[in-house]
């Protein structure tokens, strides 16, 4: 799963783009997961296809719950994540994707837990935190 790399990019590490719709939640947290459990494996970013203001407050409290703080994080553009490049896009939106988007993508299906109550954000996390093992164990497998 390479070759979409910007021009200039090191090539080593594959760089993996997590999307959602306002960046706020879900992708958040699948780069949070995949910074921590695929340290040495793939490198990790977030974007929005409508980014938000901030990252959602009961998100930043369950990932804080699994050790992984959010504090400095914030909700970004595809536009300007895509300046970057990436090796393999997870789209979590439920939307499509801008057309400029030519990168190889996968769709998660994952609920969005903006503004819906704790229990929901916990079980939206964990399922993330599965998904991006999953993908961490692929790379790995790939990289033998």
């Amino acid at each position: 799963m390479t070759g979409g790399r910007a021009a200039g990019t090191p090539a080593e590490m594959p760089r993996v783009l997590f999307v959602c719709l306002g960046n706020v939640c879900r992708s958040q947290m699948a780069e949070a997961f995949g910074r921590a459990l695929g340290v040495g494996v793939f490198e990790s970013a977030s974007a929005g296809l409508t980014p938000g203001m901030m990252v959602d407050p009961v998100t930043k409290q369950v990932m804080a719950e699994k050790g992984l703080n959010l504090e400095m994080q914030f909700p970004k553009s595809i536009s300007l994540a895509a300046t970057k490049g990436a090796d393999l896009v997870v789209n979590m939106s439920g939307y499509p994707l801008p057309p400029g988007i030519k990168w190889p993508t996968v769709v998660w299906n994952v609920p969005d837990p903006h503004t819906r109550p704790l229990n929901v954000h916990r079980d939206v996390r964990d399922l993330v935190e599965r998904l991006v093992m999953q993908l961490v164990l692929q790379y790995r497998t790939q990289r033998r």
